[in-house]
């Protein structure tokens, strides 16, 4: 029996579940701006401007002057791919009818720029809010939470070392600590029984200038081909971060949350499928354990049942999901208050 077409079936079903889920993402924030216009606003921002390139932040709020906690929310997509805009409707309307604020901002992506840059754009976007947002949209900045999914659940994982003052908590989606470990520097087993890419395909969205915020419909997909090569060759943190960890590992030391895991760290929610085959839930076990051992607050939620972005696939309908965001927003109001 061959199985070259099942696996083709595979390969065809991610990319298209990609390509879908990003684009109705998209319109769902459409539809906030025009369906509930009256009862939520919505302002883009330049946060920061690289060589003529704007770095735009999209902040939702009620359309009062109230001042109000705000959610830092930050995209996934490998570092690769995705934007701002691919925030479900459905979870930012929870955020807002719980009465937050929400600033979701894009980084540069790369290959084009580098980890180190990508973590700039983080900082600055975080310093921006800070010193900005009161006076722009109403926030208080002692009191802001930060929540990713994926790569940008790492990029959480990253805030809570790096930022100073500390968010008041973190909230981690199938996110991860370590980036030089075998499971990112090795070729994947899952990933490589799709379809093999070939360098050709896999460059052919890459170029050599400032990229961020790419559109869901349109470049996100072919992006997710060079993902797929760089999964199948382990070369993602080489292409990355333009350093390799087999050679530099001290280089990583300042990008892995799983080396600097302190008392001081900010109280965090982890949340992982146990079917993830993109982010093996053993990135947050190990998390969980570090939490542990340095004394640091956290909660953890698992499901046997669900696989990577467990939000999107299984839909905010699904019983485990909706009890999963209860509690979401339960630690979230806890140390927001």
């Amino acid at each position: 029996m061959n199985p070259k077409p099942t696996l083709n079936k595979l390969y065809l079903f991610i990319f298209i579940s990609f390509t879908l889920l990003l684009a109705f993402n998209a319109r769902s924030q459409e539809a906030l701006k025009t369906e509930n216009k009256m009862l939520y606003t919505k302002e883009t921002y330049t946060y920061k401007i690289v060589n003529n390139h704007k770095i735009l932040a999209d902040v939702f709020r009620c359309p009062d002057q109230e001042i109000r906690p705000a959610i830092i929310w930050i995209h996934g997509g490998a570092l690769i791919f995705d934007s701002r805009k691919d925030l479900s409707y459905e979870q930012l309307e929870m955020y807002l009818k719980e009465g937050y604020t929400i600033v979701s901002i894009d980084y540069r992506l790369a290959p084009e720029s580098k980890l180190a840059e990508i973590i700039e754009d983080l900082a600055d976007a975080y310093s921006w809010i800070l010193s900005k947002g009161p006076g722009l949209f109403n926030i208080d900045p002692d009191r802001i939470a930060i929540v990713g999914h994926s790569a940008g659940g790492y990029l959480t994982l990253v805030a809570g070392f790096r930022f100073m003052p500390s968010p008041k908590a973190l909230v981690v989606f199938y996110g991860y600590g370590d980036i030089t470990g075998a499971w990112y520097s090795q070729p994947d087993s899952f990933y490589n029984q799709l379809k093999a890419v070939s360098k050709d395909q896999a460059f052919q969205s890459i170029g050599d200038t400032i990229i961020s915020g790419v559109a869901s419909e349109s470049l996100g997909s072919s992006r997710f081909l060079f993902y797929l090569f760089c999964r199948q060759h382990g070369l993602w943190p080489i292409e990355v971060s333009g350093h390799d960890p087999k050679k530099e590992s001290d280089w990583f030391h300042d990008y892995e949350p799983i080396r600097n895991i302190t008392p001081a760290y900010p109280p965090t929610m982890l949340l992982h499928g146990e079917k993830d085959t993109d982010v093996p839930i053993q990135q947050s076990l190990l998390m969980a354990d570090l939490f542990k051992e340095n004394g640091v607050e956290f909660e953890f939620i698992s499901n046997s049942n669900w696989g990577h972005a467990f939000d999107e696939d299984s839909g905010m309908d699904n019983p485990a999901v909706q009890e999963a965001f209860k509690q979401v927003k339960i630690f979230l109001k806890k140390h927001l208050k």
